[in-house]
């Protein structure tokens, strides 16, 4: 019955309809799967030539390793930043002063709408321009990532807090909590909790985006990895399955921990809230007339 909220159970011709469907569908991606397949291997892809100088150790030193840890270095810090950059803006977008709360909004709206390509290009090319200091491919790449990514970041946890019961916060202040304690130890950190699913789903955009620092020439996996070793070796889709592999696991660890990390929240809220160590949590009144 925990699925009846979600959809109608379908009846027995509803079954016998969606078995047919899942066939079809089945058939039909065998078929186009096949059809890549034979495409490939009239361009000789499949061939063990294509795929032996990917087990060789220096193709790994020169183009995979060295992409892969551009790539991290620029993920890393672009979710260190946009994280920050979200707490921030959400908090301020979540103000009561308008002159803090308009020059924020904007602020978080504008670099939502600009392509984070464009960002990158401006950082790169137009820092001269501005500061007088070209910065290096690296700089350009972390700044728009973080610019972008914690601007949507920065709406994500906003909506989290809206989304909250305006109770709490009403009772925090009835308990003499300050505004700001109960923004920063009541409402984000359950908005955190509540939007994990989501922040993770952007950090991993993130992590995909970095792969646009070739376009200023910063050396990351797709740069190095595809284009490098396709260059060398003529085997461009043999490379992109490699690539694409190195993604999808870089991914699936972030997830693990993000996942990880938003149980050790709730496990941690849970606790202070039985101990009475949340300041959110009022002790029950003891009922009148109790021994």
């Amino acid at each position: 019955m925990s699925h009846a909220n979600l959809y109608e159970v379908p009846g027995a011709r509803g079954v016998r309809r969606n078995r047919l469907l899942a066939a079809v569908f089945a058939v039909a991606l065998a078929g186009l799967a096949y059809v890549i397949y034979t495409r490939f291997d009239a361009k000789q892809q499949w061939d063990a030539e294509k795929w032996r100088p990917l087990l060789r150790g220096e193709v790994w030193t020169t183009f995979i390793v060295p992409g892969l840890l551009g790539t991290l270095q620029a993920a890393a810090l672009g979710i260190v930043f946009s994280a920050v950059f979200g707490l921030v803006f959400a908090t301020a977008r979540l103000s009561e002063h308008r002159w803090i709360r308009i020059p924020a909004a904007s602020i978080v709206e504008f670099f939502r709408a600009v392509p984070l390509l464009l960002l990158i290009f401006f950082a790169f090319f137009g820092s001269y321009a501005i500061i007088g200091v070209n910065v290096s491919p690296f700089t350009a790449v972390v700044f728009g990532l973080t610019l972008y990514n914690g601007s949507v970041i920065a709406e994500t946890l906003r909506a989290g807090v809206k989304s909250l019961p305006s109770g709490q916060m009403e009772a925090a202040q009835a308990l003499g909590m300050r505004k700001g304690e109960v923004m920063h130890l009541i409402l984000l950190p359950q908005a955190i909790t509540a939007m994990m699913p989501a922040i993770v789903s952007q950090f991993v955009v993130l992590l995909k985006d970095s792969a646009l620092g070739f376009i200023v020439g910063y050396d990351e996996l797709v740069d190095r990895g595809l284009n490098g070793i396709a260059a060398n070796f003529s085997n461009v889709i043999p490379a992109a399955m490699l690539v694409a592999s190195i993604f999808i696991l870089l991914n699936m660890a972030l997830d693990a921990v993000a996942q990880w990390l938003r149980r050790k929240i709730g496990s941690g809220r849970r606790t202070r809230s039985t101990t009475g160590g949340d300041p959110a949590v009022a002790p029950a009144a003891e009922p009148v007339g109790s021994v």
